[in-house]
């Protein structure tokens, strides 16, 4: 899976481009991104990040959490390369 298949803020692997127009107002089940809005700058990202993991890593949709789940391993695949949509105010 590439990069451009993972939650910017999170790592988890989606199923398609978050950056993609149909994912607006769609979030990442693992962090609760809201696609377009808590990826939309490196600030917002970070931001979200720090508030998802002081908060404890709780899934946004726990029924998806899979059951070999590691949060140290997911966060190693954040997408080193961002979408150049996103503003990079850091």
């Amino acid at each position: 899976m590439s990069d451009q298949h993972r939650c910017y803020v999170c790592g988890f692997e989606l199923d398609d481009e978050p950056w993609d127009n149909k994912w607006i107002f769609e979030y990442c089940p693992c962090c609760g991104c809201q696609f377009g809005y808590n990826d939309a700058s490196t600030k917002a990202i970070s931001m979200h990040r720090q508030n998802w993991l002081n908060s404890g890593a709780i899934w946004f949709e726990p029924d998806k959490r899979p059951p070999d789940w590691s949060l140290e391993n997911q966060l190693t695949k954040i997408p080193k390369e961002i979408h150049p949509g996103i503003l990079r105010n850091e």
